[in-house]
């Protein structure tokens, strides 16, 4: 017979274990509410209930974890919600297998990086294990809030020391202090958005937590060479002895390709009968094929290339490892900075140059953003308040228009003279 009294703390702790098996002793005043007394001497709380048919039991928590009084009241309120017609135990089972953060990055790994470059979809995993993933992945997806969100990216756009290391070994880095990143939050809040979008579409939660993130105020570089500059930097790469990475340079200022599109082309992409440049969609950062058209000097660094390259090979600038090419050109770099003085330029800056200078030139931002392979129009942009001077000639000849001219006063006295002299 199923033993029933009113649970209290002396009835729970004077309850004795019987040998090889456990049993229950039910509350007369809450329907289902049990203590279990097991084999072992340890005792904790249940609740029994019957859902579609099915007998359910459900463990409230341990004595003496749990006071009997504290464990009653659960009781009562998860039995208006089984009066209800709710399942406590099977949401607490769908709960423990509900998707996780670390279940979102997976799949969103798996479905969405691959239609991205490389390197972008490399920088997107990147973010996601070392900047995200040690704060959420073991947190359910529908778990986080848009003030999760919020924290998270404030804390990324506060920066952190670098190098990333306990104890770095370069004293020099061992002294820098964070630094403020605030582009780099932006762009972990736009992958966020992306992720929670995919999460929305199968089924995982039913809002965004990442879609009105607050974005941070980026201050877009802009460092043009001067035309002295340029000249310097012509001659130190006329004198470089690494004649690999000079022309990686050369054919980046001629061109306003990315340094990573100039390290992989191919002497198939060009066509040096029509001058042009067939970057294919693999290589570029829109995804799709860009074709531009090259200078004489540009077509006779390919032709150079072409005489010391190994035959074979199809690379115009091949690396260290065979069928592959060059991997990196910073340490050039450096050695150019310091020749030239232009410590606090990037290789990137000679793209806003060679933008700078069509610019000079007299060509249009659409005609920019072709050569440069823009896929967006406010990309392009950027460089309209290098058009000033043409609109100030134009402002100025306006201005002209509108100038008083100048009035000839005649002087009485020299009339009169004037007449005296003729008489």
């Amino acid at each position: 017979m199923v033993k029933r009294l009113r649970l209290n703390e002396k009835s729970v702790r004077e309850a004795a274990p019987e040998p090889g098996r456990d049993y229950q002793i039910f509350d007369s005043e809450v329907r289902g509410f049990a203590i279990c007394i097991y084999r072992s001497g340890n005792r904790a709380f249940t609740l029994d209930y019957r859902h579609a048919g099915r007998q359910r039991r459900m463990t409230l928590g341990r004595w003496p974890e749990w006071s009997t009084a504290a464990a009653r009241e659960r009781a009562k309120e998860l039995r208006r919600d089984i009066d209800a017609g709710g399942d406590p135990l099977g949401a607490k089972e769908d709960g423990r297998d509900a998707p996780r953060f670390r279940d979102l990055v997976e799949r969103y790994t798996e479905v969405h990086l691959p239609n991205l470059a490389r390197t972008n979809a490399s920088d997107q995993r990147s973010m996601l294990t070392k900047l995200v993933g040690p704060d959420w992945n073991n947190r359910l997806v529908t778990e986080i809030t848009p003030y999760d969100v919020e924290k998270l990216l404030n804390r990324i756009a506060e920066g952190r020391a670098r190098p990333h290391k306990a104890k770095p070994n370069n004293r020099a880095r061992k002294l820098q202090g964070s630094k403020p990143t605030p582009v780099r939050a932006n762009r972990v809040g736009e992958v966020l958005r992306k992720m929670f979008t995919y999460a929305q579409g199968w089924g995982w939660r039913d809002d965004n937590p990442a879609s009105g993130f607050r974005r941070r105020i980026e201050n877009p570089r802009e460092r043009f060479l001067s035309q002295d500059e340029i000249r310097k930097l012509a001659t130190a790469l006329d004198a470089a002895e690494d004649r690999r990475a000079a022309d990686i340079i050369r054919l980046c200022m001629l061109t306003g390709a990315r340094v990573g599109e100039v390290r992989q082309a191919r002497f198939e992409h060009f066509n040096l009968e029509h001058l042009s440049w067939s970057k294919p969609a693999s290589m570029t950062k829109q995804r799709r094929i860009h074709r531009l058209p090259i200078s004489d000097e540009a077509a006779a660094i390919v032709r150079q290339r072409q005489l010391l390259v190994p035959r074979g090979c199809s690379y115009l600038f091949p690396g260290d490892v065979p069928g592959q090419p060059v991997k990196e050109i910073r340490r050039f770099w450096h050695q150019i900075q310091k020749q030239v003085n232009i410590p606090d330029v990037r290789i990137h800056d000679l793209r806003h140059t060679f933008a700078s200078l069509l610019v000079s030139g007299g060509a249009s931002l659409e005609m920019i953003g072709k050569l440069l392979g823009h896929s967006q129009t406010q990309t392009t942009a950027r460089y309209a308040h290098l058009m000033d001077s043409p609109l100030r000639a134009g402002v100025d000849a306006v201005a002209s228009a509108f100038r008083p001219k100048p009035v000839l006063v005649h002087d009485p006295g020299a009339q009169d003279d004037q007449a005296r002299k003729s008489a």
